[in-house]
């Protein structure tokens, strides 16, 4: 493909939203056409597979249901944005990917991890991020940034999202070179030029 797939990863809370409409304004103005997307979402299906993920009334909703539910959204989102958008050689910087549903589902749910791999690449195939910006820092700093009406996954403990941030950083341990670790703690506009300089090498 003739594309760059960028994925922005990390806890709720550190910053990535931000981070991704940084990088693509920045990108846009250098002259590259850019495709921002998100997961779950990202397409019509998505967006309401990410409606029911997030409502709080769901709370009890089981880890494999959870699962699921993130793979079907992301099979479309794959198959009906991220490649057709890739092949037409845009950069596409989607906020969450694959790694999400393995820190959150795997190590903050308990699930198998190689069950879930399998999932995802039923729903994904072969495709594999060029870059992942890993954001981080320390959970009780990044729960403090969350809304007070938070969405159902953001109302887990912060047990949980202590598991979740260990995923997150074992699974850049797999493949350190795709990975750029940031502290998410950094000046936004401080994070935003290291991020900035790091992608530029990489479209070069």
């Amino acid at each position: 493909m003739k594309g760059f797939f960028i994925v922005f990863e990390g806890m709720d809370g550190v910053g990535k939203t931000t981070q991704v409409q940084l990088l693509a304004e920045s990108l846009q103005k250098k002259g590259w056409a850019v495709t921002v997307t998100r997961e779950p979402g990202g397409t019509p299906a998505g967006e309401r597979i990410r409606g029911l993920l997030l409502d709080p009334a769901l709370a009890g909703l089981t880890p494999l249901a959870e699962v699921l539910l993130y793979a079907a959204a992301r099979a479309e989102h794959v198959a009906r944005k991220i490649i057709p958008h890739l092949e037409a050689g845009r950069v596409v910087i989607s906020d969450r990917f694959v790694d999400s549903t393995l820190a959150y589902q795997g190590y903050g749910r308990g699930l198998d991890l190689p069950t879930l791999s399998g999932i995802n690449r039923l729903a994904a195939g072969s495709l594999v991020p060029a870059l992942t910006v890993l954001l981080d820092m320390p959970v009780e700093e990044a729960l403090a940034r969350l809304p007070a009406r938070a969405d159902r996954l953001e109302r887990e403990s912060g047990v949980f999202f202590q598991r979740v941030r260990r995923g997150f950083l074992e699974l850049r341990l797999r493949d350190p070179q795709r990975y750029l670790l940031l502290d998410g703690r950094l000046p936004p506009l401080e994070l935003h030029a290291r991020i900035l300089r790091v992608v530029e090498e990489r479209l070069k």
